[in-house]
C-alpha cells in the first residue's frame, strides 16, 4: 500500500479516537466521567473538562476535513496540537501513577500524532 493510504488510515483512527474523547468530555458531566473510570477527571472542574473536549474535537476534525478541502497545511498543525494535548495528559496520568495503561496508551497516541505531523510536513 502507498504511504499517503497508511497515512489517511492514521489520520482516521485518530479523529475517531479523538472524535469520541472529545463528544465524551462535551457531553457527559464530571460526576459521570469520574463514574465511567475516568479518576483523572476529579482534578479539574467541569469547563475545563469541556474545553479539553472542545480542543479534542477541533483536532479531530482538522485531521481530516481540510484535505478534503486541498488544505493539507492544516493537517500537520492539528496533529502537533493534538501531540501536545496528550503530553499534558500524559503528565497528569504519571503524576497520578496512572502508568499502565493509561500513561502508556497516551504515549502510543503522541507517537501517533508525531508520525502524522511530520509525514504531513
Amino acid at each position: 500500500m502507498d504511504a499517503n493510504v497508511w497515512l489517511w488510515i492514521l489520520q482516521g483512527f485518530l479523529a475517531a479516537i479523538f472524535l469520541g474523547t472529545g463528544i465524551l468530555k462535551v457531553t457527559r458531566t464530571r460526576a459521570e466521567m469520574i463514574a465511567a473510570g475516568l479518576a483523572w477527571a476529579e482534578d479539574y472542574a467541569e469547563p475545563t473538562l469541556r474545553k479539553l473536549g472542545w480542543a479534542e474535537l477541533a483536532g479531530a476534525a482538522g485531521l481530516v476535513l481540510p484535505p478534503l478541502l486541498g488544505l493539507w497545511v492544516v493537517v500537520p498543525v492539528a496533529a502537533g496540537a493534538l501531540a501536545v494535548l496528550m503530553v499534558g495528559a500524559l503528565v497528569v496520568h504519571v503524576r497520578r501513577r496512572e502508568l499502565l495503561p493509561d500513561a502508556l496508551r497516551t504515549v502510543a497516541l503522541i507517537a501517533m500524532c508525531v508520525v502524522v505531523a511530520a509525514f504531513r510536513i
